[in-house]
């Protein structure tokens, strides 16, 4: 590698550090609860040696970012956090008891560690479902979903893990995970 490659090298590894580090910085001064100089610096001094020294498998951003769906996602997602409550503590009142539940399996379109985390996470957000576990290699959320009554509500249930990765690759995923899911 020449001199100017690896200059090169270093200024997109730093950029693509940059994000982690400034979210261990802004981390670390919020369990501080103070944004003073001294928790700046050694925010960045243990940001730097836990990027340097610790493991921490590399995160791929697309470097794409579509503000317009990223708003519509937030607002499709605060909606559907709103009408879930609803329906957990509907089902919670219901002289009708528990009603069955079941862990569905879904596999998402895209193979991005990122897309997947963000998926997983606002799934877990919203009532009524968790994510029990994540095959990382075969892109597959295994979620624990209330209120199963046959398998039109799989299948429901399923669709909304979809339309959730969707959004989310709409506002930022790369152009190969939009072929994804468009397929």
């Amino acid at each position: 590698m020449t001199d100017r490659e690896l200059r090169s090298h270093v200024r997109w590894r730093i950029a693509q550090q940059l994000p982690l580090l400034i979210a261990l910085v802004v981390l670390w001064m919020m369990l501080w609860g103070a944004v003073n100089p001294l928790n700046f610096v050694t925010g960045v001094v243990l940001a730097l040696l836990v990027t340097r020294f610790l493991y921490l498998p590399p995160v791929e951003l697309s470097g794409r970012f579509n503000l317009w769906w990223f708003v519509v996602f937030l607002a499709q997602f605060l909606f559907e956090l709103f009408t879930a409550s609803f329906e957990v503590a509907f089902q919670a009142f219901s002289p009708r008891g528990g009603r069955s539940n079941a862990v569905i399996a879904a596999q998402l379109h895209t193979r991005s560690d990122f897309i997947l985390t963000l998926t997983s996470m606002a799934m877990s957000l919203i009532p009524g479902s968790v994510v029990i576990e994540v095959d990382r290699n075969n892109s597959i959320l295994y979620l624990h979903v209330l209120g199963i009554e046959g398998a039109d509500y799989v299948e429901s249930s399923r669709a909304k893990v979809f339309q959730v990765e969707r959004r989310i690759v709409r506002a930022m995923g790369s152009h190969g995970d939009l072929e994804r899911c468009a397929a």
